[in-house]
């Protein structure tokens, strides 16, 4: 792919030498790429995939290839910003950094004076970095002793669903499905998320694998499986159950593996046994003949893998549901071959010295013996408009935001910017560009981008850890994250030592140098973790019990079933007259939850915020393609373009996210119509389980 710039401030010479300097991808995709920029006269004239790192294999996502763009687009934020016009109304005065840090600390300082969990930090993964992430801001804001963000936007659902089973996010080595013989790609676009896992995906197809997906949507990746199963949103549950129904009633487990590493098979079993293919076929909206024959290749070809991805956490029961699949490959076995088993994350084999780079250690001398208030980035748009109370504490007076774009990305938009509009609520944003939530800032400070800081990476799809180096000097007028936290930490009179950590310190204050070897990691920009190729054939599971928990007892002990079982949606489809139609919202395909929206080339292939629709839900509704339609509920509305598609199942709409509001139609996203409510472990959002009704617009 030719990504070169072609419109720098400073064109390249092409007499002069080119360095080449190895970086990490610094998004939120399973992949975590070491790229490689090219450097020539101080500029950055073309970032591509590292081929010497196994995993990237000199390949970037359209999205990560043209990040040279991102850096260097004409409304890049080179100086702080005031707010002098109404929030929303996006006006602002530009300021010195001294003005503008000094004001910031002191407003800040007054509100703590009164409690200093009135003020809040709201960040996620603009970053995936540990350094420009939660290592200084978290040292800033726990010295600060300020109110906890509960972080769970994406991930935790799954995650925790995970952890009640396998006692950690971990599974199988990416690379080992490049050997499987059966691929269920479960909730997952691969091609447009995953696309190094599709490599190797690839490479088992050639050599003769079955690829099934299952996903509400036909996406890409489930054009080029030899069977896409679309079930209804939120039922993925009931699909594993009768799976599991399947492999009982025919004796197709693996009892040596089921006895010598798994506890509560018998009350799984039990459950499992009410749910037959019949049952699990109308709930899910499926065939039976799919699950039967499903059961059937999952239990007698080998090695058998599952790659699961977050998308079918995102509604009620989305915990349950992760549990139910993840204890399907116990069942068979398939745990014993390295191309057997499942992935949906590998975070929990990182062993992170979470407390070395947040020390929360700070938080005690600035809170005394105040417990530690906790507030769910999800329900964020409630939370802003909660007054204060003995339950809820202090009413939120100051947010600030970094790595994130809470106005376009949280659910109940509506509800987000009525909180982020209370003249009352001081704001402060670091940013790249004047996102949908700048616009209602009182500062905005501008930040540095990958290209121009250092940071160490983790991974959720492999096994790597990866070091990020500058590339670039930072265009003038940026500061990074750390440093914009390290200027206030002095301004505030913060004097512990480690608010004078270099970022390079910080690297190395990641990972104990008996986990890593950074003396690779430095000299070659990545550095494996050592994890078995088949980690678990003989158990040994990070639970308590060194086994795969079918039936989880920690889970009992909170009041919630021990066994995997199915919870319908809160927003069940078919009950309700008024908004008769499922919606799900994945991310268009060349943007990256809300970032990249403003790079021009991909807005470009993008085109315009889309709801995909199958022709027997837009007939009656009088809706051709290319209408521009209203997309409603009792929680708001918001406009796009019809396009009446095959990638749509009958009663499911799929609304294409994630568009910041001012760059969608009539200034607002899908998630104008997405709700607060919660899913049945891991606190997080139900983006998925909405309902909805569609017509022409006016």
């Amino acid at each position: 792919m030719n990504n070169l710039v072609t419109d720098l401030p400073i064109q390249p010479a092409s007499d002069l030498p080119v360095e080449l300097v190895v970086g990490a991808c610094p998004h939120d995709c399973p992949d975590t790429c070491s790229m490689v920029t090219s450097v020539q006269n101080g500029l950055a004239i073309q970032v591509r995939g590292n081929a010497a790192h196994a995993m990237t294999g000199g390949a970037l996502c359209t999205k990560v290839s043209r990040y040279t763009e991102r850096t260097y687009h004409p409304d890049r934020l080179t100086t702080p910003l005031k707010r002098v016009g109404a929030k929303g109304e996006g006006r602002f005065e530009a300021v010195s950094w001294d003005a503008a840090l000094d004001d910031i600390a002191a407003t800040l300082t007054a509100i703590a004076a009164d409690d200093p969990q009135a003020i809040l930090p709201y960040s996620y993964a603009g970053t995936m970095g540990q350094v420009q992430g939660e290592s200084m801001a978290a040292r800033f804001f726990n010295r600060l002793g300020a109110s906890k963000l509960d972080r769970t936007i994406c991930s935790s659902a799954g995650g925790t669903a995970l952890t009640h089973t396998y006692g950690a996010p971990v599974g199988m080595r990416m690379e080992a499905f490049a050997q499987s013989k059966l691929i269920i790609i479960w909730g997952s676009n691969a091609i447009a998320s995953n696309l190094h896992f599709w490599r190797h995906v690839q490479h088992a197809k050639r050599d003769g694998a079955r690829l099934v997906c299952i996903d509400p949507r036909r996406t890409e990746t489930a054009e080029k499986c030899h069977e896409h199963i679309a079930l209804l949103p939120g039922t993925d549950a009931a699909l594993a159950l009768a799976l599991m129904h399947q492999l009982i009633v025919n004796d197709w487990l693996d009892h040596a593996y089921i006895a010598q590493h798994t506890l509560g098979f018998e009350q799984l079993k039990a459950r499992a046994l009410a749910w037959p293919p019949e049952r699990a076929a109308t709930v899910c909206g499926i065939e039976v003949q799919q699950i039967v024959q499903l059961a059937h290749d999952y239990a007698h070809t080998k090695p058998a893998a599952i790659r699961l991805n977050y998308g079918m956490q995102r509604t009620r029961g989305g915990g349950n549901a992760v549990r139910a699949v993840a204890c399907l490959p116990a069942l068979i076995g398939a745990w014993r071959d390295g191309a057997g088993g499942l992935l949906l994350s590998s975070s929990g084999f990182y062993p992170k010295q979470k407390n070395a780079l947040e020390r929360p250690d700070l938080r005690r001398p600035a809170l005394g013996d105040k417990p530690s208030r906790i507030i769910n980035m999800t329900t964020i748009g409630n939370d802003l408009n909660r007054p204060a109370s003995a339950e809820f504490g202090p009413t939120i007076a100051a947010v600030v935001v970094y790595n994130s774009n809470p106005v376009a990305i949280a659910p109940d938009a509506g509800q987000v910017v009525k909180g982020f509009a209370r003249d009352d609520l001081f704001t402060v944003v670091l940013e790249h560009f004047q996102t949908d939530t700048a616009d209602y800032a009182d500062y905005i400070l501008p930040a540095t981008t990958q290209l121009e800081h250092w940071d160490i990476h983790a991974s959720y799809g492999h096994t790597d850890v990866m070091l990020n180096r500058p590339a670039i000097a930072p265009v003038d007028g940026v500061k990074s994250n750390t440093d914009i936290f390290r200027e206030l930490a002095t301004r505030m009179g913060f004097v512990e030592a480690c608010f004078s950590d270099s970022d390079e310190v910080i690297c190395k204050q990641a990972f104990l140098p008996t986990d890593i070897d950074y003396e690779a990691l430095w000299r070659d920009g990545f550095a494996p973790l050592n994890v078995a190729l088949a980690p678990f054939a003989n158990g040994g599971f990070p639970t308590e019990s060194g086994r795969c928990e079918l039936v989880c007892e920690r889970l009992s002990a909170i009041g919630q079933d021990p066994v995997p079982d199915y919870v319908p949606n809160y927003e069940l489809l078919g009950s309700s007259a008024a908004f008769p139609l499922a919606m799900i919202s994945p991310p268009a395909r060349n943007f990256l939850n809300s970032t990249f929206v403003n790079v021009k080339s991909l807005r470009d292939i993008e085109g315009e915020p889309i709801l995909e629709m199958d022709t027997s839900d837009a007939q009656p509704r009088g809706i051709a393609d290319g209408d521009v339609v209203r997309v409603f509920n009792d929680r708001g509305s918001y406009h796009c373009v019809a396009r009446i598609s095959k990638r749509a199942r009958p009663s499911v709409v799929n609304g294409l996210g994630v568009w910041w509001r001012k760059l969608g139609v009539r200034g607002t996203n899908v998630n104008d119509v997405t709700g607060q409510a919660l899913t049945d472990m891991g606190r997080a959002p139900t983006f998925y389980d909405c309902l909805v009704q569609v017509e022409l617009a006016q």
